[in-house]
């Protein structure tokens, strides 16, 4: 498994403190890979779409190029 060390400004690091002590997470780990997944899963999406319009635009370059 990997471990990433992040900094956190005081306020957001504050946050964390609080959900974990209110009962949402059990600790400050389980609420960062949460989300993170959920950032990874709301933009795998608009990466893919990213990628695939760079492809689209490669390939139309090079159809051009060969004319």
């Amino acid at each position: 498994m990997k471990t990433v060390n992040v900094p956190l400004p005081d306020k957001l690091g504050m946050e964390v403190e609080n959900y974990v002590k209110s009962g949402w997470f059990t600790d400050e780990a389980e609420l960062m890979r949460t989300a993170l997944q959920e950032f990874i899963r709301h933009n795998s999406v608009k990466l893919l779409e990213q990628f695939m319009k760079e492809d689209i635009d490669w390939a139309l370059k090079i159809k051009a190029e060969n004319k």
